[in-house]
């Protein structure tokens, strides 16, 4: 410890780059500071330092951390309550640059596997970055003193160990977290796609901010022919609206809850904090929210089962475009999450192509089957479930032609579902039965594509590798900028550089090898699960987050080769 105070006082006033004389490992007591990597310059990325502190001291109980999921309920716990103790005692901005920042990468609404702060046998570890402080390029070691010796202390005595923890809110997220896995986990002995738990608050304060609405807000409420009671290992007995597998509508007048409901579907694959309202909202965990997504690049997908019969001869078995269109896209992104395991489909009507969806009886008059190269959704999507096992849940605000097809209808008013499946069937008439009017052929369930990567290289030009995250939706892979903004159940920037440095741990371990890309990516995802995310990086960092293998497929499907 006195060993970097006299390192401090020594390069106080130097030029930035004696800071590098500070990296290496320093006993401070109550833990140990590592200093990782050192900046060198102020207005570059910020240092990285780890601490560890024993077991011991850091105190907590082991039941908190006894099973994988606690641990990462724990981890995440931790990693909130250091970012909250950053707030209180790091002053911040000290001279140019980023001086004087303490930081460690937290989630959102979610909680997600990180290496941000990691439990292990006899000690916490947490990767923090700071910001070390400078006047222009002069080092201002009285300043990073002040960081190292008074306020990083207080972040680690009042973020990290158990003692000065509110020890009930501990419990209760723990508890939470693994109540929701488990409630996910009752899904498919209980052939349901969803749960929403009575109470659950919906609404999110804006597209923007994905935290709670809380001023005229209704709590969500079953109907009672969908109510499902369950028992959670700590909640105990709760109520909700169960949805069963099969195809599911969501409909209602505009504004009254449909799309609102659909979001929390989506995000119901992750656990959530407590006090987020969604902490009782489980999915499928396989569920992949399709839309249409105009301009997108496709490469050698089967897009066949719906739309075949182009012009000009063109091949929709291995499709590949720059340049996708509205239905060609959602055709695509449908068939890319089959491939990778899917078992529940989220559409909303008014994120997809119309011409995809549904063709009314004039246009089918007008425009002959032999004319039409696109098969509408509506004419597969019963087939799916029935010969595939695929689940479907559409939201409907215009098109009535799905009640058909569908096994139930939920009307939102007001945000309050109703079960109107019986008057939804009587309207349409359940002795049409549409899938079977067209002589389609069956669907065509071989997923074996194997995608050219040959020419995909992290490079950049005669440049080392670069691979970057530049925001939630967006990857620099070499001198491919991959867009994600149409991948919706993408939710942490963590998760965006993880898929960044899982496609690259694909390539050079998997890509080679004879498998289909499916295969190689869900190896690629196991590695990661079995070894941890540090296996991603060649030095270490706590700013990577799990994603879901639905999204780091998407996001190679979206290269364009």
């Amino acid at each position: 410890m006195e060993r970097l105070r006299s390192a401090l006082r020594r390069i106080d006033g130097k030029s930035y780059r004696a800071y590098k004389s500070i990296k290496g490992s320093y006993e401070f007591g109550d833990y140990t500071l590592s200093v990782d990597h050192v900046q060198g310059d102020p207005y570059a990325l910020a240092s990285r330092i780890s601490v560890y502190i024993p077991s011991e001291r850091a105190g907590l109980p082991d039941n908190l951390f006894s099973t994988p999921i606690r641990k990462i309920a724990l981890e995440d716990y931790l990693g909130r309550a250091a970012a909250e103790a950053i707030g209180s005692f790091v002053k911040g901005e000290r001279g140019t640059g980023k001086g004087g920042c303490i930081n460690i990468e937290t989630s959102g609404q979610q909680v997600l596997l990180r290496n941000a702060v990691i439990i292990s046998h006899g000690r916490v570890e947490a990767r923090l970055t700071i910001g070390l402080p400078a006047a222009g390029r002069t080092i201002l070691g009285r300043d990073a003193e002040e960081m190292f010796f008074r306020e990083l202390p207080a972040v680690v005595l009042h973020g990290l160990c158990f003692e000065n923890l509110k020890a009930e809110d501990v419990r209760a997220h723990a508890a939470s977290v693994e109540d929701q896995e488990f409630l996910r986990s009752l899904l498919e002995e209980n052939r349901l796609v969803a749960f929403v738990a009575d109470g659950s608050i919906l609404p999110r304060l804006s597209g923007i901010d994905d935290r709670p609405l809380t001023d005229g807000v209704i709590p969500f409420k079953t109907p009672e022919s969908l109510s499902r009671t369950v028992n959670l290992p700590n909640r105990g007995s709760v109520t909700g609206m169960g949805i069963p597998e099969g195809i599911s509508l969501i409909v209602g007048g505009g504004f009254h809850g449909k799309s609102t409901l659909l979001h929390a579907l989506e995000t119901g694959v992750y656990n959530h904090i407590p006090g987020d309202g969604r902490e009782l909202v489980v999915t499928d965990p396989t569920a992949v929210k399709i839309r249409a997504e105009d301009g997108r690049a496709i490469s050698g997908v089967n897009i066949s089962p719906y739309i075949d019969n182009l012009p000009f001869g063109r091949d929709s078995v291995s499709f590949t475009t720059g340049n996708a269109s509205g239905s060609t896209s959602q055709a695509a992104n449908i068939v890319e999450a089959l491939e990778q395991g899917a078992k529940t489909l989220l559409i909303d009507e008014d994120t997809s192509a119309t011409n995809f969806m549904v063709r009314d009886e004039r246009m089918q008059k007008l425009v002959l089957r032999d004319k039409e190269p696109i098969t509408p959704f509506l004419h597969r999507v019963r087939e799916m479930y029935e010969n595939m096992g695929v689940s479907t849940i559409i939201v409907m605000g215009g098109v009535g032609d799905y009640f058909e097809v569908s096994d139930r209808v939920i009307l939102m008013d007001s945000y309050k579902p109703e079960d109107v499946t019986e008057d939804a069937h009587s309207i349409a008439g359940v002795d049409k039965p549409v899938m079977k009017s067209f002589g389609l052929k069956p669907f065509d369930k071989r997923f074996a594509r194997r995608v050219n990567l040959r020419r995909l290289s992290p490079r950049r030009g005669r440049r080392d590798v670069k691979i970057d995250a530049r925001a939630v939706d967006k990857i620099l892979f070499g001198e491919n900028l991959i867009d994600l903004a149409y991948v919706e159940q993408l939710v942490d920037m963590g998760q965006t550089l993880a898929v960044a440095l899982m496609i690259y741990y694909y390539l050079e371990k998997y890509s080679s090898k004879k498998l289909t890309l499916a295969e190689g990516l869900r190896r690629t995802v196991e590695d990661v699960e079995m070894q941890g995310l540090d296996i991603l990086s060649p030095y270490k960092v706590g700013n990577l987050a799990l994603p879901r293998l639905h999204e780091l497929a998407a996001a190679i499907n979206r290269i364009r080769l």
